[in-house]
């Protein structure tokens, strides 16, 4: 009768210790609050040379090195359906701030931090067509990012049309 016991008793142990053992296997596996993380604009990280992107294709500059994003060239055209498409995505995401002139008369910008004026020809001279697609990629000290709103192609198109309203 005690060998039964034992046995009984060591089977019951035998299946504790067994769950045990899969329930720390799962969680070796499946621990989600322990992984790493990348936060996005924390690290920049290049493509490895000869690889295609899945898509957008365009890599992320953060903005602190907003200089070195600023030498590039705007690989839209400025045509006038470019202007075009950049005028309709400016009226969607920019007027609330930048009024729809883009005098920085929005109606975010009367209860806000008043927007800057984009049609000021000295503030476009100053800066470039890389230097506005950053700013709307990643965002300002005030501005916010659009780097997830809109595509890297839309934000070139959003540009060619900034450059235009210098001109009105």
């Amino acid at each position: 009768m005690m060998k039964w016991v034992f046995l009984l008793v060591l089977l019951i142990f035998g299946g504790v210790a067994g769950m045990l053992g899969l329930v720390v296997g799962y969680r070796w596996t499946n621990n989600m609050f322990e992984t790493q993380r990348v936060v996005p604009h924390e690290r920049v990280f290049a493509m490895p040379s000869g690889t295609v992107p899945r898509w957008g294709g365009e890599l992320v500059i953060p903005r602190e090195e907003r200089e070195r994003a600023a030498a590039r060239r705007n690989p839209v055209p400025a045509t006038p359906g470019s202007v075009q498409i950049g005028q309709e995505l400016f009226v969607v995401y920019c007027t609330p701030c930048h009024g729809p002139s883009g005098k920085g008369d929005g109606v975010v910008a009367t209860k806000f931090v008043p927007a800057a004026d984009l049609s000021n020809p000295d503030l476009q001279k100053a800066r470039t067509d890389g230097y506005w697609q950053s700013y709307l990629s990643v965002g300002g000290a005030v501005m916010p990012s659009y780097g997830e709103a809109l595509t890297a192609e839309e934000r070139w198109h959003v540009v060619n049309f900034l450059r235009t309203l210098a001109r009105r």
